[in-house]
């Protein structure tokens, strides 16, 4: 009698228990389909919007920056890789260093170099001013960075005294108090500015090439740059010396050098011609 009620009581539950399985099997299907439904959404916007993003990514180069692109692979590439991402053991990566940096050093003559040195040398450019342009253009869209200002002339209005100030504290401490230069270490060497245009000072000091550190406009001002450069070529390149010879400008080393091989050596003859006369 027990085992028939026990029969039918397990009967029942199982009778109670389709309809939860089955509603069960009903939600894990609602879910699976709306899943499939939310990635095929997904994967439908990502096909109409994916193109615009990536044209957005990588807009086209103007036709400047395409003219020095073709510059770049003929002359760059090898040293500086696709795209300016660098060489390992070559050359440094572009990304990010601006036109100003492509000037300076292309500009100068300073690259392409003809050999691995401990610094670039000044040398005649190996391109013309608008194809510099457009290396500096390819880089600017490539990867942004500081710009030098429209214009040869950029000291126009600028106070040179302010300028000779700025000079003294931030540069001649490297290029001498009269911009001949002057050696650093492991080989490198502050050159001389005399060559050195408006533009390739105004670079230089956004670029900070070689030893040289950056002087950012939050460091110095657009304006006080432009009163560096009116000090530099205005007052330095056009000093007469009017002292006598100005043995480099190189400042006290070498007047100290002059001063020891030609006065106390011209002291100790002295010496000795009025010793032997006497």
């Amino acid at each position: 009698m027990t085992s028939d009620n026990d029969r039918r009581r397990g009967l029942l539950a199982r009778l109670r228990g389709r309809p939860a399985a089955r509603s069960r099997g009903r939600r894990r299907l609602g879910a699976a389909v709306r899943l499939i439904a939310a990635l095929t959404l997904a994967g439908g916007a990502y096909t109409v919007f994916a193109p615009g993003v990536q044209a957005q990514e990588n807009p086209p180069l103007t036709g400047a920056a395409a003219d020095g692109k073709a510059l770049f692979d003929v002359s760059c590439v090898s040293c500086h890789g696709r795209n300016a991402q660098g060489v390992v053991g070559r050359g440094p990566s572009l990304i990010g260093v601006g036109s100003a940096s492509v000037e300076f050093q292309v500009s100068s003559g300073r690259m392409p170099m003809a050999r691995q040195e401990a610094q670039a040398m000044r040398k005649p450019p190996s391109f013309t001013d608008e194809q510099v342009r457009q290396l500096g253009q390819y880089i600017q869209e490539l990867g942004g960075g500081p710009q030098v200002p429209e214009g040869n002339n950029l000291r126009r209005n600028a106070d040179m005294a302010a300028g000779g100030e700025l000079f003294r504290i931030n540069c001649s401490q490297c290029h001498a108090f009269a911009g001949g230069g002057g050696a650093l270490s492991s080989g490198k060497y502050a050159p001389s500015l005399a060559p050195a245009s408006d533009r390739q000072i105004y670079a230089a000091m956004l670029s900070g090439p070689q030893n040289m550190p950056v002087f950012g406009d939050n460091q110095i001002t657009p304006e006080q740059k432009a009163d560096i450069i009116a000090y530099i070529q205005e007052t330095l390149k056009h000093n007469q010396d009017p002292g006598g010879f100005n043995l480099g400008r190189y400042g006290p080393s070498s007047e100290g050098l002059a001063i020891f091989l030609i006065g106390i050596v011209a002291l100790v003859f002295a010496s000795l011609w009025i010793a032997g006369k006497s």
